[in-house]
This record gives structure tokens, C-alpha cells and sequence, in this order.
């Protein structure tokens, strides 16, 4: 009738039952983890080394012949030693150009032709003219190839005979004067540009062909 009566008891009552239960319970389910190996370790205490089986590591397999390893610079896969050293070059010598010296220099220009020879300004053209017995009559031509009018001076050696006479054809006489076998002759008159005088003598006991004849030191032709 007490209990019916205050029912705040009754309800503290269910209270501390269900905190004993709860309690209870708590405790029953930390009574349920094994003991043994799955106990964690004292704080500070190092872990226990757990053997291990050879057939429990998994080995990696082999690689195949195909895959590439990663290529180190200087090595080879396959070698084990130190990687070999670069091929030692040789510094290219320099090639300087031969440069000929000006002076010694082969000349690529053909050899100019000399000049030719100018004809004296004063010649003499000797010839026989008419020959008889004890001499003949004689002539030296006088051709003047010069631009001006020249004098002239012939001088002509037989070796032996003697001077008869001299003049020139149609021109002024000149100066005549005999030595042993010859004679000179100075001229008058100049010759004039382009043209010719002949000079003739007579020789007696002498040989038709002169041992020298000159005009201004010139030899003559036609003997």
C-alpha cells in the first residue's frame, strides 16, 4: 500500500536497475575480447618480432626478356663495371693557305713579241754597172726611209786600184776623197723624204767586188 502509494520510489527504483544493468552489460562485453596475442603492449615495451615463413613473401617474378630496365647514362644492362670512358679526339689541325710570293708568282701573260726591227733612215744598195778590161763603173743607190731629208756619207774599200772619178746623178756634187784600194764621198745635198740618189764611180785595177761598203755606217746590200 506504501509502494502504491509514492510512485517516485518505484521509479528510482527502475533507475538504479537500469545502471546496474548498463553496468553489467559493459562489463561483460569487455570480459568478451580474447586475451593472448591481440592484447596491446604495454606503452614503451618494443613489439614482438613475429617469425616469418619463406613461403609467405611473395616474390616478385622475374623480368621478362622484353621489358626495358631504366637506362642509367654509362652504363649497360648488362655490365658491372665502371662506365667506359669517351674516345679521346684529337684536335684537327688548322690548315693555313700557301700564299706564293708576288715575285715568284708564275706569270699567266703570254711573252709580248719584241718589235720589230726599224729599217735604218740611210741605206746603200751596191751594183756593178758596166765592167771592161783594166776596170768598171760602179753604184751605191742612196734610199732614204725617214721622214726628213737626210745628208748622207759612203765610204767604200776595194783593197787595191785607184779612184778615176765620182759624181752623183742629177744632184749637186759632193766631196770626194781617195785613200789606198777606196774612197769616201761626202754628200752635197741631202736626200730627201722617201726618195734616192745613186752614186757612181769609176775604179780602174780593181776588184768588181768591194771588201766593205757603208752608208752612215750602215752596211749596203748587194754584195
Amino acid at each position: 500500500m506504501a509502494i502504491a502509494s509514492s510512485p517516485w520510489i518505484v521509479a528510482c527504483a527502475g533507475l538504479v536497475v537500469m545502471v546496474v544493468l548498463l553496468i553489467v552489460a559493459l562489463g561483460a562485453y569487455r570480459g568478451q575480447s580474447p586475451a593472448g596475442d591481440d592484447r596491446m603492449p604495454p606503452v614503451g615495451l618494443p613489439l614482438p618480432r613475429v617469425p616469418v615463413e619463406p613461403s609467405d613473401v611473395t616474390q616478385a617474378p622475374p623480368p621478362s626478356p622484353g621489358s626495358s630496365a631504366p637506362v642509367v647514362p654509362g652504363l649497360s644492362p648488362r655490365a658491372s663495371g665502371p662506365p667506359p670512358s669517351a674516345p679521346t679526339v684529337s684536335p684537327t689541325p688548322s690548315i693555313h693557305p700557301v700564299v706564293v710570293p708576288t715575285s715568284v708568282r708564275p706569270s699567266t701573260r703570254a711573252p709580248r713579241p719584241a718589235p720589230p726591227q726599224q729599217p735604218p733612215a740611210v741605206s746603200g744598195r751596191y751594183r756593178v754597172v758596166q765592167s771592161f778590161d783594166g776596170g768598171f763603173i760602179g753604184e751605191v743607190l742612196i734610199v732614204n726611209a725617214s721622214r726628213v731629208d737626210r745628208g748622207w756619207t759612203v765610204r767604200i774599200h776595194f783593197g787595191r786600184g785607184r779612184l778615176v772619178t765620182s759624181w752623183v746623178e742629177g744632184a749637186p756634187q759632193g766631196t770626194a776623197r781617195q785613200f789606198d784600194g777606196g774612197f769616201s764621198y761626202v754628200s752635197g745635198v741631202s736626200v730627201p723624204a722617201g726618195g734616192s740618189v745613186p752614186l757612181r764611180f769609176h775604179m780602174e785595177w780593181a776588184s768588181s767586188t768591194p771588201r766593205g761598203c757603208t752608208v752612215d755606217g750602215v752596211r749596203c746590200s748587194g754584195f
